[in-house]
């Protein structure tokens, strides 16, 4: 028998295998892992493995308690005792942000939270490569990957982005109707709806254009079952999870296969994912997380924020709209942003707080922090 694994840790790792929303106890990390990793050995026989790891008391007492209790047939009643992480602050709803998702809310049963993040993604990705900020030698710009995690499938993720789409359609039409696209199978397919042109030298020296290639470098992917694509990084030779995180860190996307060197320079490709919480914890391994695709995603919780049977009626956006669209074209003229003095302040305070060095899981999946920080605060400075 293995080492008895503390009570709270056991309930933790006991909720994850039943969907149970339990919180994250501070030694939860490394026994899940530990467990995770026995049972891709064990055939995927989690249970098995969970059994073999907590203490015959510990057991006992588990399924005594939470696991063998009927669920609630009251929805209400349910939500009362649920977890749940508290709301994002107010500050987070800043300026044309906050006024969008004001405005959208009381006619969605989307989380206002998931209406905010896929905003931020959307214009982040409209407004193209002039804004940026510098942290060292590199240069940082305005996209932004974000995954809508559902409690389950009721969690409202399509309903959210929909409002999203509509409002930013309506800023530019060719941008939605040509670069906002789905359906990532490859790294291949990935660079080649942002490639460079491709020309070939004849013998004599002309230059012959063999392919056009892609002139607006601009790509919304928005991924409805972001699951699915998460399952093709295991597929032998698939490129698609490399070069996702080159999409993230610099724009210049290559991939050496030895039929079709794929290639493109200054892309800006944003990615918005949806996903249950159970799909989640099935198809994001180790690999994942420890190499940096997850850490490159904002990762949001979202639920129905409310019941409306007869659906949310109309709602007009009026200022907003027009504050988006006048935003749209100021980035075109902005290129570098700077801190004043009083961000400066602010940031010096902050800083070592998102640079900490911490370890577990959820510190691998947020090490990050300082350059998600200021991507977002570039999106948030450019409606002025």
């Amino acid at each position: 028998m293995s080492p008895a694994v503390p009570p709270d840790v056991a309930r933790y790792l006991a909720g994850r295998v039943v969907g149970l929303p339990e919180e994250l106890p501070p030694a939860a990390d490394d026994h899940w892992t530990e467990v995770m990793q026995a049972a891709r050995a064990a055939n995927g026989n989690i249970l098995a493995v969970l059994e073999e790891r907590l203490t015959k008391q510990g057991l006992q007492t588990l399924l005594a308690a939470d696991l063998t209790a009927p669920q609630q047939a009251n929805p209400t009643a349910q939500a009362t005792t649920e977890r749940w992480p508290d709301p994002i602050g107010q500050a987070a709803y800043h300026g044309v942000t906050g006024d969008i998702v004001r405005a959208i809310e009381p006619h969605t049963e989307a989380d206002p939270a998931a209406l905010m993040v896929q905003f931020l993604v959307s214009f982040g990705n409209l407004i193209d490569r002039r804004p940026y900020f510098v942290a060292e030698a590199t240069k940082h710009y305005t996209n932004l990957f974000a995954a809508v995690v559902g409690r389950s499938a009721k969690g409202r993720k399509g309903t959210s982005w929909g409002h999203i789409e509509r409002l930013l359609g309506a800023v530019d039409d060719r941008w939605h109707q040509s670069r906002v696209a789905s359906g990532m199978q490859s790294g291949e397919g990935l660079i080649h709806a942002v490639r460079d042109p491709v020309i070939r030298h004849n013998d004599d020296g002309t230059a012959v254009t063999e392919d056009p290639g892609v002139t607006d470098k601009r790509l919304l992917v928005v991924e409805s079952e972001l699951a699915s694509v998460i399952r093709r990084f295991e597929q032998t030779g698939n490129s698609l999870s490399a070069i996702i995180r080159q999409a993230w860190d610099a724009g210049n996307l290559s991939s050496l296969t030895r039929n079709s060197p794929a290639r493109a320079t200054n892309a800006h490709i944003s990615i918005i994912g949806h996903i249950t919480r159970d799909e989640l914890l099935r198809v994001l391994g180790d690999t994942e997380i420890a190499n940096g695709f997850a850490n490159r995603f904002l990762w949001v919780l979202s639920r129905r924020s409310k019941l409306l049977p007869d659906g949310g009626g109309s709602y007009e956006l009026g200022s907003a709209l027009h504050q988006i669209t006048n935003a749209w074209e100021h980035a075109a003229a902005v290129g570098e942003l700077r801190r004043d003095s009083e961000a400066r302040d602010l940031w010096h305070r902050v800083y070592p707080i998102l640079s900490a060095e911490r370890g577990g899981m959820h510190a691998t999946v947020a090490s990050r922090a300082e350059a998600q920080v200021m991507r977002l605060a570039l999106v948030y400075a450019v409606p002025v």
